[in-house]
């Protein structure tokens, strides 16, 4: 008798019971439909096509555009004991093959791959070949051009999904509002898809925005009084070292994370981090993506996100433990401008983009008509220092120039270290007798790594290190002298990002994008901010506010956001608060901004529910009232 879902979740996670909407999508594949499942941060999006991937015959084909993420998902399989393959940046062509056919004809459950990989002619020549249970579709959202993570690559998902029509799609995704759920099932070409959508709605976590001057020495006052693991996000790689920094000064146990850190920097900071060894992490949205940690006590963002949907899922990164947690948004009321900048810096002129475009070809020195389907490794720090361009603003180009399928960029690269032994029998053993120690870095090789004598294999000099008990140092710079001597032949490992050349180099002159559709994205960011912009004024229900962004209509009040929280202490019904704070936002805009003005006419209980809100708003600095009295919305 088959295994039952339950029987496999209880068997690989050691769970007797699913989150909720997780069996519901789980029975909807295994029935053979398309699927698209919006589960919030911390969901549990990778069970929902684990589960049927395990039962369903074949081997599943799951489509992330994050490494790092593919990567963790690996791991985890393989520790359950689970067969599992990835196609990764920095495989040789014959390792690329053999993962391939590894895929088609072996015994395996799983294969992870990027977009990109989807159009290849080696792919497509062996996808007939492949037995599929489902096509998983990960960070769904970036399929849609309306979304605010846009990837063309993922319309290539669509093509391999039709050569295998039989075959169930299940679209996974933590943030899409109505238009993009819709984008995405058209895109990806789903049939009948079964939709499961699950509320954002979270008693256990208080949002909050907090108007502040003195953002420092907010957030140093909010971490004090919050016990427990942190997250402080930063808009840019500087301020999150000038943040951690004067943390530091506060003596709290604080430290810093972005995608400019070396791979062993970033590994070890979020290993301090997820064993508690670091309670703070500062750092860019570069961080918490498929982090299972369950503890977060507090999710803190120094500058307004652009969007509503990674503010979304990054808050959401709290409380996944079902404890009391909060999202706190700190707002100096000046960012208004640089928010307003925002649209402007986000979709630059086509001169700029054909400037960075030059720059680019000129910094990797790629020839006109050359360099299609080629990597270049990608210093960004020293190209916007050496053409003085603005790191967002290369950023923002780069984007751009993914969009229009000119060029890819991957800031997170990892190719492992590789080592292919050309020595014979006879001079490996008289190597080993004359270099005894380097001779025992060769036996551990030969040992530990199959295939070594054919052909490069990819090495852990960490874990060589560890089984000969001596310094990584050591290690990496034997292997070099080895590599000099002939003796073997070395690849060191690299995290440097890379740039990807999609199509041969062009003359910037000639760069062209698709200005209409470029204009369409560019209001449809505007748009985003305008919603993000609404979440700052918003005096309702905050998690009510998000609920309606993406969706979801619902009448109940969280009752512990820092609105609900402050309607409950003036006395306030639900929603009372609003309805006074739009009076009263209507009459200073008439010019009657003076406090008695405004309160003319009240009497009685309305008259202390207005001075209420007038209080709240100068506590929380959405006014300013004058010598005179006069009132000045912020």
């Amino acid at each position: 008798m088959p295994e039952s879902p339950k029987d496999i979740l209880r068997r690989y996670w050691g769970y007797d019971q699913f989150r909720p909407l997780q069996e519901d999508i789980v029975k909807a594949v295994l029935n053979g439909n398309d699927v698209l499942a919006l589960l919030p941060t911390g969901g549990g999006k990778s069970v929902c096509y684990q589960v049927p991937a395990l039962i369903r015959e074949g081997i599943a084909l799951v489509v992330s555009p994050l490494i790092a993420l593919m990567q963790d998902q690996v791991g985890q399989l393989r520790k359950k004991g689970i067969p599992v393959l990835i196609l990764q940046n920095g495989m040789t062509f014959p390792e690329i093959r053999k993962t391939l056919e590894q895929a088609a004809y072996g015994p395996f459950k799983f294969l992870f791959v990027s977009p990109e990989r989807l159009q290849t002619s080696l792919f497509r020549e062996f996808l007939p070949a492949m037995k599929l249970s489902l096509i998983a579709v990960d960070e769904a959202h970036c399929v849609s051009q309306w979304g605010y993570d846009f990837r063309p690559s993922y319309l290539n998902i669509a093509a391999t999904s039709g050569e295998k029509p039989e075959v169930p799609v299940l679209a996974l995704t933590a943030t899409a509002t109505r238009e993009v759920q819709g984008d995405i099932t058209e895109k990806l070409g789903m049939k009948a898809p079964a939709i499961f959508l699950q509320s954002f709605h979270r008693p256990n976590l208080s949002y909050s925005v907090i108007r502040t001057w003195a953002r420092i020495s907010k957030l140093s006052d909010i971490l004090n009084k919050v016990d427990g693991s942190a997250i402080v996000y930063c808009r840019t790689r500087k301020k999150t070292q000038e943040v951690c920094a004067a943390l530091e000064e506060h003596s709290l146990n604080v430290s810093f994370y972005h995608a400019g850190l070396s791979r062993e920097q970033r590994e070890s900071r979020q290993e301090d981090w997820i064993s508690n060894r670091t309670r703070i992490m500062v750092c860019t949205n570069a961080f918490g993506m498929g982090i299972d940690k369950p503890d977060v006590r507090i999710v803190i963002h120094m500058d307004t996100p652009d969007n509503l949907e990674s503010y979304g899922q990054e808050a959401g990164r709290a409380g996944r433990d079902g404890l009391r947690s909060y999202a706190v948004l700190l707002h100096n009321p000046s960012e208004q401008e640089e928010i307003d900048k925002l649209v402007a810096d986000r979709y630059p002129s086509l001169d700029i983009i054909r400037s960075v475009y030059q720059g680019l070809a000129n910094h990797l020195q790629v020839p006109v008509g050359s360099g299609e389907d080629e990597y270049y490794e990608f210093d960004l720090a020293a190209f916007c220092k050496a053409f003085k361009f603005p790191v967002q603003l290369v950023l923002n180009v780069v984007q751009t120039l993914q969009q229009e399928s000119i060029l890819s960029f991957q800031d997170q690269v990892f190719q492992p270290a590789k080592v292919e032994v050309l020595a014979r029998k006879d001079r490996l053993e008289n190597f080993c007798i004359q270099q005894p120690e380097a001779g025992e870095l060769l036996k551990a090789l030969l040992r530990g790594y199959g295939g070594i004598l054919d052909s490069p294999v990819p090495i852990s000099e960490k874990q060589i290190a560890f089984s000969l008990r001596t310094h990584l140092q050591w290690v990496t710079e034997t292997l070099t002298r080895l590599d000099q001597s002939g003796m073997i032949h070395y690849i060191s490992r690299k995290d440097t990002p890379q740039i990807r050349f999609l199509q041969g180099r062009i003359r910037s002159g000639d760069l062209r994008i698709d200005m209409d559709r470029y204009s369409r994205l560019k209001e449809s960011f505007r748009v985003r901010l305008k919603a993000m912009a609404g979440y700052l004024d918003h005096s309702g229900c905050r998690s009510g506010y998000l609920e309606k962004y993406f969706g979801f209509e619902s009448e109940k009040t969280c009752g512990v956001c820092d609105n609900c929280i402050r309607e409950k202490k003036a006395g306030l019904v639900p929603g009372e608060f609003e309805t006074i704070a739009e009076s009263l936002e209507k009459k200073i805009r008439e010019g009657r901004n003076k406090a008695s003005e405004l309160l003319d006419g009240l009497m009685g209980a309305d008259l202390e529910k207005a001075r209420k809100v007038l209080e709240e708003w100068s506590e929380e600095q959405k006014i300013t009232i004058d010598q005179r009295g006069r009132i000045k919305l912020l």
